[in-house]
């Protein structure tokens, strides 16, 4: 196959990655050595996240072939992954504190939604409890009157 089929063939995978995604975070991963990208794409793998390598000229082609430019083009400067998630926070978790563990690599923007995120959007993105923590925390708020009604009535029943 001729390398110009190959290039070809991985824009119309970042295009339908972007398209099946509801965020796409664009990563400088500078500095990671092999174990840590070891354990950074197991780590994707087990969230159903995916994270790509791809020469920044094909992301910024597949980019504009989507209509999709308003971004700064020297923002693919340097070295670049892309992280391709289904939902709007896991991505962003993974990233967020693989960065902080490991002190290497930096966030240069995503896409949420289809609309243009900053790193500190990406950042505070990374932030929200999972669905498991959220829906934890609102069973116990939704407990809390139930409990108090149950202790009221069985006072009243004990009064009477």
């Amino acid at each position: 196959m001729k390398a110009i089929e190959v290039k070809k063939q991985l824009v119309e995978e970042i295009k339908n990655n972007f398209k099946n995604s509801a965020s796409v975070i664009f990563v400088d991963y500078s500095g990671i050595n092999v174990a840590e990208d070891t354990k950074l794409r197991k780590e994707c793998t087990e969230n159903d996240v995916v994270y790509k390598v791809y020469k920044n000229r094909l992301i910024v082609r597949a980019l504009n072939e989507l209509g999709v430019n308003n971004f700064d083009p020297k923002m693919f400067e340097g070295t670049t992954s892309v992280v391709f998630a289904k939902d709007e926070v896991t991505g962003a978790r993974i990233f967020c504190n693989t960065i902080s563990d490991i002190k290497k690599m930096k966030i240069k923007f995503g896409y949420v939604n289809g609309e243009l995120a900053d790193a500190k959007q990406i950042e505070q993105l990374s932030k929200i409890p999972t669905k498991e923590v959220l829906v934890a925390m609102l069973l116990g708020v939704l407990q809390g009157p139930v409990s108090s009604l149950a202790r009221a009535l069985n006072e009243i029943a004990k009064k009477g």
